[in-house]
């Protein structure tokens, strides 16, 4: 059988063939999780002969990943906030820039404030800021029933599933009349005609209806904006992740008849990523 360090040359080469850019690194996690090991136990043990089923559980990772699915969807797992967080086709995989989003809503809410997110997805935004303020309660939305259920077991394995209701509902559609300290979102932003440039992770196997309004991008931001006032109180505020080329459209979207202040947040890239409103 073929021992560790054989089979990560040939892995390293197969994955370098699909474009897969950090072959080497990568083709060491895949081995690490098909032998339900740590990242340090490719390394450690080189010399270690897989048997013939770890064998065949990593080639069948190895091939996927080759085709371009991603990592996170094969192991099913991404981390996000210092949490980790299930993952599937159904939901966007969480990433960094997204984080930005909790360290608003967390500077923003206080003691028992409530919150609602529009595009619950995976949880991860959601219940990164109820795991950081106890007293928080919050209810998610989404037009996808299967995002809901890994937003569910999310929720069950960091402990929230009683402060985060979530309902299905396209934008705010079916959520009952309330008023809100803060709206949150991670809208589908990318314009139908970008999604082809978009690495083939992305666009081939993370979820459309997630990516892209099918449109220009700005059909959900601008409904998001346009009905937002009315379920936020006095002083509440809309946290929105948008395009990096949106934020001086985005912003015109704001009616000065009910929103106070617009600020446009930069991520660590300096790159115009989350929009911050608070309404009269």
């Amino acid at each position: 059988m073929p021992t560790i360090s054989e089979i990560l040359i040939t892995a390293s080469a197969i994955l370098l063939k699909g474009g897969v850019a950090e072959a080497v690194r990568e083709a060491k996690s895949l081995l690490a999780f098909a032998l339900d090991k740590n990242q340090t136990f490719p390394i450690a043990h080189s010399e270690y002969e897989l048997t013939t089923e770890e064998e065949k559980r990593f080639q069948d990772f190895l091939t996927r990943r080759a085709r371009r699915e991603p990592f996170q969807y094969i192991v099913g797992k991404q981390e996000f906030y210092g949490l980790n967080f299930a993952v599937t086709p159904d939901v966007l995989i969480p990433r960094p820039e997204t984080e930005l989003l909790v360290e608003a809503a967390i500077e923003i809410l206080q003691g028992d404030a409530r919150f609602c997110e529009v595009g619950i997805g995976s949880g991860c935004i959601s219940i990164s800021v109820l795991h950081s303020i106890k007293t928080a309660t919050a209810i998610g939305l989404d037009i996808s029933e299967a995002a809901l259920k890994v937003a569910r077991e999310n929720t069950k394995t960091h402990q929230v599933a009683e402060r985060l209701e979530m309902r299905i509902s396209d934008v705010f559609e079916n959520l009952p009349f309330e008023k809100f300290d803060l709206i949150v979102s991670n809208p589908p932003y990318i314009p139908r005609e970008d999604v082809k440039t978009l690495q083939p992770e992305v666009g081939g196997y993370e979820p459309l209806n997630a990516l892209t309004d099918g449109g220009d991008g700005l059909s959900i931001v601008r409904k998001i904006i346009e009905a937002a006032p009315e379920f936020l109180k006095p002083d509440g505020f809309l946290l929105m992740e948008i395009g990096f080329n949106q934020a001086d459209e985005v912003s015109t979207m704001f009616d000065e008849n009910f929103w106070r202040t617009v600020e446009i947040l930069t991520d660590l890239q300096l790159i115009p990523r989350t929009v911050k409103a608070q309404v009269i």
